[in-house]
Order: structure tokens, then C-alpha cells, then sequence
């Protein structure tokens, strides 16, 4: 049984699609949790703003076509792209369906169209120091509300995460081979198919106690944060 030690950020690899080891940030790190454009904006009507350009570019659609499908004014459109008004939900409700979209595609910088699909062979993975521990993500770039990753733990490996932000949850279910989990004085050993909620925001340990290696799947789930 190897010793558990808490890795640091520079612990981690990120193995790029074609083996390239490039630095990478600790596979549990908390991201920000402010929404945002690519451009760094923060503020609601930049976003809204940001992805209406966006989706009404990728439908081919000037302002005019826009206000005729939606029967939103070319006035309000013009001025709820360019920042300077945020629309009522009923007015966004329109545009959506204009558009084909969900609501929710305007309040995100990913899947502008509902969707993201996301390719094994083009998925950068996380992989420990040691190359006993990896995470690939399983979520799209830019979601910021949780975190969906497949793990896969070696043969009699140990992997020690540190305490993540207070509110932070995890449900994991183990889809081959057998996981123990350390939680403080607790110890729950899973086997395949087994399956665990956990409050995160406290030290745990990931062991595998099987002569193979270990794959599960979790979802981490961040507590919202709001500026005071």
C-alpha cells in the first residue's frame, strides 16, 4: 500500500490528446464561480448580450430577421446585445424559441446550442505524479456549477484530496472494481456499483484495495458563491 500523501498543484499533469505532459492545475481545484464571457465579463448583461451576437450570428440572422421571428423590437434587441438592457425573462422566453435554444444558453459561455458533445480522443486527462491517478472531465469547458469526472485508480494506490470550499458535495459510484474512502475516523468500502454521497468540504482518501484497477465515475457539486 503506497503512503498517502496530499499532492500539490504541480502533482498533476495534464496529458494533452496527442501525450503531450504539460503542467496542469490539481484535479480538485475549486474553480471561480462568477459567470462570465471569454472575454473575463462578469456582469449578466455582458453574458446575455455576448451570447445573443453569438447564437443570432450562428443562425445567419441580421437584427430585422431576428425581431420578425421573435416579435421582439429590432430597438430592444439592438440594445440588449449591446449591454446596455437586460431582457425580462418572458422577452428572452421569445428570442429562445426564435432562436430553437433554451433560456439557459444565453446565461453560459458553452453550448450555445443546448449541447456540447465531448470526444475521448480530443479529452485532456489529469494525471497524478506518480501516474497511479488520472481524471478525465466529463463536463464542458465552462461549467462552473459542478464537476463530472471519471476516475480510475490503480491496483493498491492511494489518492489524498484536500478539503474543498464548505457547502462542496460529491456523489460517486464506482463502475469497476472495488474503492475504499477515508472520511476523517470513517472508512466505507464500495464495490462495483456501489455508490456514495459525501460532504467534500473536508480531507478524504480515495484507496484501491483490489488487483485491478479501479474506475469511478463523480460528480462534484460547488456551493454557489455570492459577492456581498
Amino acid at each position: 500500500m503506497h503512503t498517502a500523501t496530499q499532492l500539490a498543484r504541480t502533482d498533476f499533469q495534464e496529458v494533452e490528446p496527442a501525450g503531450e505532459h504539460v503542467p496542469a492545475a490539481h484535479l480538485h481545484a475549486v474553480v471561480s464561480r462568477s459567470v462570465g464571457t471569454a472575454e473575463g465579463k462578469s456582469d449578466i448583461e455582458d453574458v446575455v448580450a455576448h451570447n445573443l451576437a453569438r447564437l443570432r450570428a450562428l443562425h445567419h440572422l441580421s437584427l430585422d430577421g431576428l425581431a420578425r421571428k421573435s416579435g421582439v423590437s429590432r430597438a430592444m434587441l439592438a440594445q440588449i446585445e449591446s449591454g446596455r438592457s437586460v431582457p425580462t425573462i418572458r422577452v428572452l422566453q421569445r428570442i429562445a424559441a426564435a432562436l430553437q435554444v433554451s433560456v439557459s444558453a444565453f446565461l453560459r459561455d458553452f453550448a450555445p446550442q443546448g449541447y456540447a458533445v465531448l470526444p475521448l480522443h480530443a479529452s485532456p486527462r489529469l494525471v497524478s505524479g506518480n501516474g497511479q491517478f488520472s481524471s478525465r472531465a466529463l463536463q464542458p469547458a465552462g461549467e462552473r456549477r459542478f464537476e463530472f469526472q471519471a476516475l480510475t485508480l490503480a491496483t493498491q494506490a492511494t489518492e489524498s484530496i484536500a478539503a474543498q470550499l464548505p457547502g462542496t458535495q460529491k456523489n460517486l459510484v464506482v463502475s469497476h472494481g472495488v474503492l475504499e474512502i477515508s472520511m476523517n475516523s470513517h472508512r466505507q468500502l464500495l464495490s462495483t456499483g456501489d455508490a456514495i454521497f459525501f460532504d467534500a468540504d473536508q480531507p478524504h482518501t480515495f484507496y484501491n484495495p483490489g488487483q485491478f484497477d479501479t474506475i469511478a465515475y463523480v460528480v462534484t457539486q460547488h456551493p454557489e458563491v455570492r459577492s456581498v
